[in-house]
Formats: C-alpha cells, sequence, structure tokens
C-alpha cells in the first residue's frame, strides 16, 4: 500500500496578493520585545509562508515606475517571529532548511535596480542609478525573462535573510554603532546606514501601544547583516543548508523572509537578485550552551549540497585599482576589486548585445560566482566574476573577430524613458 505523506504544520500562513502590512505573523523590525508570533518544538518540520520583500509594492509589468516610487521605510517584510521551544540565551539555534519554494499560484519573481537617491545599488554613483527591473517566469527549477531574453538558468531558492532576534544590549550595541557611521557620513547618497525610524515600521500582532511604539522607535532596520544572521544574502543556503545561530533572547525568536528563486555572488543591484513570495520548510534543534562551546561571534552555515552544475565558465578578474574608471590606486580593498570584476563581466555583456541595465539585472540574477583570488599581495587584492556558460541559449565565447554580438532589446525601465547614466569615467560603458 502507499505510504500516507505527513502533512507539516504552517506556523504563519501570508497571502502573497494582500500588502503584508495588513496581515498577521509578519514584521519588518529587529527588537527584543517582539513577542513570538507562533511557537515550535525541537525537531518538528513545519512550514513558513513569506510575503516578497516588498511586502507586494513590485508587480508583474513591463514598465519600472513601481521601482521608482517604492517606498524601502517598511522592508524588509519577515515571517515571525517563530519561538522554539527551550532555547535560552547563550544556546545555539540549529536551524535546517528543508524545502524553498515559491506559491503555487504565483510563479513569477523580479530583479530591480532602484533610484541613486532611494536605495541605489552597488554602482549607484557610477551609473547615477534609475529604476529598471525584470519579470522573471518560473518553469520547475528555471527561471527565463522576456525583459533578458536568451538566458535560462535553474535557480537556488534560499532565504536572503534569516536571523534571531538581539538582546536590548545587542540591539543598543547596533543602533550606536551604525548611528556613529550615519552621523560621519551624513549627507552621503546612498546612505551609509538606516537607523531606526517610525515611519513604515510594522509588527503584524496584537501588543500594548507602550510596547509598539518603542519598538518602533528603537527597532534595527533589516537591511544589513549583523551578529544574528539576518540580510546575509548567501545564496548556496538552500535545500539541506543548516544554520548555526546565536540566541540572545528565550525562545530564540526567529524571523525570515527575503525568499530568493535565485541570485548571484554579491546582489550587485541590491534588489539583487530573483525576489519571490514563497513558502520555506524548517526544523529547529537546540545546542544547550552552544555560544561558549562552538566560539561562536556569528552564524555558522553549512550550504546546500544541491547546486546547478555550470562547471564551463568565463572568468573575468578584479583588482584594487579603478581600471574602469579614473585609474586610482586603492590598497587591498577586496571592494574595489569585486567592483572592477563586476564591471569587466557587464562590459562584456554589453559586447554581446545587452544594454547596462540588462547586464546588472543578470549579473544579480543568474548562478553568478565571485571568489577572493587573494588579499596578499601587496598593494592588489584580487576578486574573480564567473559568468558561466550554460545558462546562455547561444555561444558566448570570444572569437578571433570579437564577441558575436545580438540585438538582446531592453529590460522594464520607466515608462518616462529616464535611464541609468554612466560616470564619465567609465568609458566601456558610453554607446
Amino acid at each position: 500500500m502507499p505510504t500516507q505523506q505527513k502533512e507539516y504544520r504552517t506556523v504563519v500562513s501570508i497571502d502573497p496578493f494582500k500588502p503584508a502590512n495588513q496581515q498577521q505573523g509578519i514584521t519588518n523590525r529587529w527588537h527584543p520585545d517582539i513577542p513570538p508570533y507562533a511557537t515550535v518544538k525541537q525537531g518538528e518540520v513545519f512550514h513558513v509562508q513569506c510575503h516578497e520583500w516588498t511586502g507586494g509594492q513590485i508587480v508583474n509589468s513591463d514598465d519600472a515606475d513601481d521601482l521608482q516610487h517604492i517606498d524601502l521605510s517598511g522592508c524588509h517584510n519577515l515571517s515571525g517571529p517563530i519561538g522554539v521551544e527551550a532555547a535560552e540565551p547563550g544556546d545555539v539555534l540549529v536551524v535546517d532548511i528543508l524545502d524553498v519554494a515559491p506559491f503555487p499560484q504565483m510563479q513569477w519573481g523580479y530583479t530591480g535596480i532602484f533610484e541613486k537617491e532611494n536605495g541605489g545599488g552597488l554602482f549607484a554613483c557610477e551609473f547615477d542609478s534609475r529604476a529598471a527591473k525584470a519579470i522573471w517566469d518560473f518553469e520547475g527549477i528555471y527561471a527565463t525573462s522576456r525583459h533578458v531574453p536568451g538566458v535560462r538558468f535553474a535557480g537556488i531558492p534560499h532565504p536572503g535573510l534569516i536571523g534571531t532576534a538581539p538582546s536590548h544590549e545587542l540591539l543598543e550595541t547596533w543602533n550606536r554603532r551604525e548611528r556613529a557611521l550615519f552621523e560621519a557620513n551624513e549627507g552621503v547618497v546612498p546612505e551609509v546606514a538606516l537607523l531606526p525610524g517610525v515611519k513604515g515600521a510594522y509588527v503584524g500582532q496584537d501588543v500594548p501601544k507602550t510596547v509598539r511604539d518603542r519598538i518602533y522607535a528603537e527597532g534595527a532596520r533589516t537591511i544589513p547583516a549583523r551578529e544574528h544572521g539576518g540580510n546575509v544574502d548567501i545564496k548556496n543556503l538552500s535545500r539541506g543548508s543548516r544554520c548555526y545561530f546565536p540566541v540572545y533572547v528565550k525562545g530564540a525568536n526567529l524571523a525570515l523572509g527575503d525568499l530568493h528563486f535565485s541570485q548571484g555572488d554579491g546582489e550587485l543591484s541590491f534588489c539583487g537578485a530573483i525576489e519571490m513570495a514563497g513558502i520555506i520548510t524548517l526544523k529547529c534543534r537546540v545546542i544547550a550552551g552552544g555560544v561558549a562551546k562552538l566560539g561562536l561571534k556569528q552564524p555558522i552555515f553549512m550550504p546546500s549540497p544541491i547546486d546547478p552544475k555550470y562547471h564551463e565558465r568565463i572568468i573575468f578578474e578584479g583588482i584594487s585599482v579603478e581600471v574602469n574608471g579614473d585609474g586610482t590606486q586603492h590598497f587591498m580593498d577586496a571592494t574595489v576589486a569585486y567592483k572592477q570584476a563586476a564591471l569587466n563581466c557587464m562590459d562584456y555583456l554589453h559586447r554581446l548585445g545587452y544594454t547596462r541595465e540588462q547586464a546588472y539585472l543578470l549579473m544579480s540574477a543568474a548562478p553568478v560566482e565571485s571568489h577572493v583570488g587573494a588579499v596578499v599581495d601587496v598593494p592588489n587584492a584580487c576578486v574573480t566574476m564567473e559568468l558561466p556558460l550554460g545558462i546562455f541559449e547561444r555561444d558566448i565565447m570570444p572569437t578571433d573577430d570579437g564577441v558575436p554580438r545580438e540585438d538582446c532589446g531592453q529590460a522594464a525601465v520607466r515608462s518616462d524613458g529616464v535611464r541609468c547614466l554612466e560616470h564619465p569615467d567609465l568609458a566601456a560603458w558610453r554607446n
């Protein structure tokens, strides 16, 4: 007789077609006073439904006006918090990611470029970023886009954001150090840090007004990764991954969201993955006193054993010299090296026929690999960007006659036609 499949409990249920800030079991701030929306037993397998990170502001369309006017004050929209029985401060919460999938009724996602003054991205200043996006359609494990034609790749669905609640002491530390950074760079565009703010703050459950006011005034924004995990954006945290998180409050109060269908290393366009709403399946257990036993200052992650097999790649090198700009020499700056590798890769895609926006979006969404080659050979750090050949429907290898070029159309841009503009020093992006 066939074995009956076991049904697992859904501890947070959401409607992906309804705004996140009208639903229960969702929050967009980190604060120890947010109570658990649900509690699970150790070893219990459970489902969590997650909104896409903007809470439903982005639509399946052929313009980027929604990204142009997006309100980022309410992002990310996380499911939870979820308490775990017997978890105490000083323990380690072990989270097994058993499955991640889009909602059956929402088989699409998007990648976006934000306005320089509203979110920006890694190249916000170099490209004077203006809103653009690509809609990706899912077919089983594969993604394709009418806005970035000629590519098809297998996704690695994963949560971009997952972490435990901070203690009051840790929250105070975060806010103090990020405020100091912000004040030292006041007026910089894009902003270097996002401080607590009442505007857009949301806790989707009943709490006393005094508690809610305190959460909204003090709660840390969810944009960066921190000691508790948070917005780590590690693309390999997919099915079969295991995460070790420090516990700071009773019950751990796990929260998660920002689900991605696929992502390239670095998530360089900020909204730089295939963002989606979906369902994640988890199992948790606790290591008593695990923080001391493991010497855990930040989470440990074990990647998924399942990855797309794209072995043939073109590798672009970047060093800590602005070779795509004014030639400035930096000392062992891996971020500069990463940016130069990315610009070299983008230039190659541009020569293939993709626009600046399409190249930026594709490198954010596809399973692009980036690695640190060396950070010991003064004065130049070396970082690589690896573009998988197998995602393209045509041969993109260099030839003796150059790079084979085809017209690839354009991404979804603003309806007023305003597009990204390259910095005058980026000669490779002219024309």
